[in-house]
């Protein structure tokens, strides 16, 4: 696990660790409250990059299109 704290991670960054978590979990080698600190902090990375992946499509979703169907920019998401 590394030291940068949850929400200053990339998505990359926070999906590789955990995927770490993930395999220390299922090893079944870890103590009980070991396992519980995993669980917890594999929930908080868990939501981060589902709110990484959450802003990107909404990022993708506000790419609009010129008359030839090319992109040509983006628009507010609130506005579509």
């Amino acid at each position: 696990m590394t030291d940068t704290p949850i929400e200053q991670m990339t998505f990359e960054q926070a999906m590789k660790e955990l995927e770490t978590v993930v395999g220390q979990l299922e090893s079944g080698d870890v103590e009980l409250d070991k396992s519980i600190a995993l669980y917890e902090r594999g929930a908080k990375l868990k939501a981060h990059c589902e709110a990484k992946l959450k802003a990107a499509e909404e990022k993708v979703a506000a790419i609009t299109l010129d008359e030839n169907g090319q992109p040509k920019g983006t628009a507010p998401v609130e506005g579509l």
